[in-house]
C-alpha cells in the first residue's frame, strides 16, 4: 500500500471516535456484519452484491438518476460539480461522503481539499469499498466501512458533508440528519439527494407507490429543508428535478 494512502487512513483514525480495523485498504467498524441497522429494500440490498459496483458508476447511477431526475436535471457529473460547490471545499479541509459507493464523489471532493486536506468515503457495502479502493484517487482520500446513519467520527470534525442519493433509504433519516450536524464544525456545509414527492396527489401517490417497492422513503418537497432549519443549519437552498431534490445549508 502507498505510504500516502496509510496518510490518509491514519489521519481518519484520529477522527474515529473508536479504533477500527483496517481491511483491504480500508478501515472497517462493521466486522463480519452484512450491514449497519435493519435492511429497507430491494434497492439497498443491491448495493451489497458483487455485480453493482462493477457498473454502478458508469451506467446504474447515472440512467437511474437520469430516470428519477428527468431529462432537466443535472447528470452524474453536474451533481459531483454542484455538491462539491455547494459545501464550499477549499485545500486543508475535511469531506465526509456519506454512502459514497464507489467513491466518485469522494475522489473529486480529495481533489478538492488537496493534500493537506482529508476526503472520506463511508459506506457499508464491502464490494462497493472494494471498487472505491481499486479506483487510482486523490492522496488525500481514505475509506470507511461503517454505520452512514450514525457516521463513527468525533464531534465538530469535518468542514463537509455530503450524502447523495441515500438517505432515503436509511431506516432512521432523522436520526441521520442529527449525526451529520453533530460531526460538523461550526459553519460546515451539508449537500444532500434524495427523493421529493409531486405535490400533485394524483402524482403522489404513484410516488408512494414506487418508493413502497423498492424499499425507499418519499420525502415531500421541502420535507429536508426543514429539517436542516430545525437542526440550526441556515442558507438552505433547494432543487428540485423530478422526484429528486438537492438541498444544502450552513450550520450556524
Amino acid at each position: 500500500m502507498p505510504t500516502s494512502r496509510i496518510t490518509a487512513l491514519e489521519r481518519l483514525t484520529a477522527l474515529l471516535e473508536t479504533p477500527a480495523e483496517t481491511r483491504d485498504g480500508y478501515l472497517d467498524l462493521l466486522g463480519t456484519a452484512d450491514q449497519a441497522g435493519p435492511p429497507t429494500g430491494l434497492t439497498q440490498r443491491l448495493m451489497r452484491t458483487t455485480l453493482l459496483p462493477q457498473v454502478y458508476e458508469r451506467y446504474w447511477r447515472p440512467a437511474l438518476g437520469r430516470a428519477l431526475k428527468g431529462p432537466l436535471g443535472p447528470s452524474m457529473a453536474g451533481e459531483v460539480r454542484l455538491a462539491t460547490k455547494l459545501l464550499g471545499l477549499e485545500p486543508g479541509h475535511t469531506a465526509l461522503d456519506v454512502a459514497c459507493g464507489t467513491g466518485r464523489f469522494t475522489r473529486a471532493f480529495g481533489a478538492a481539499v488537496g493534500t493537506g486536506g482529508l476526503a472520506i468515503g463511508l459506506d457499508g457495502a464491502r464490494t462497493m469499498l472494494a471498487k472505491a479502493v481499486a479506483e487510482d484517487g486523490p492522496d488525500s482520500v481514505a475509506y470507511l466501512r461503517a454505520d452512514a446513519v450514525r457516521p463513527p467520527l468525533k464531534e465538530s470534525t469535518v468542514d463537509g458533508v455530503c450524502c447523495f442519493a441515500a438517505l432515503h433509504m436509511f431506516a432512521e433519516p432523522e436520526a441521520a440528519l442529527d449525526s451529520f450536524a453533530r460531526v460538523l464544525k461550526p459553519g460546515g456545509r451539508i449537500v444532500l439527494l434524495t427523493s421529493a414527492r409531486h405535490g400533485w396527489q394524483p402524482a403522489r401517490l404513484l410516488d408512494s407507490a414506487g418508493g413502497a417497492l423498492s424499499g425507499q422513503k418519499m420525502f415531500d418537497r421541502g420535507e429536508i429543508g426543514a429539517s436542516l432549519r430545525a437542526r440550526g443549519f441556515t442558507g438552505i437552498t433547494e432543487r428540485y428535478a423530478g422526484v429528486t431534490q438537492i438541498v444544502a445549508g450552513r450550520l450556524g
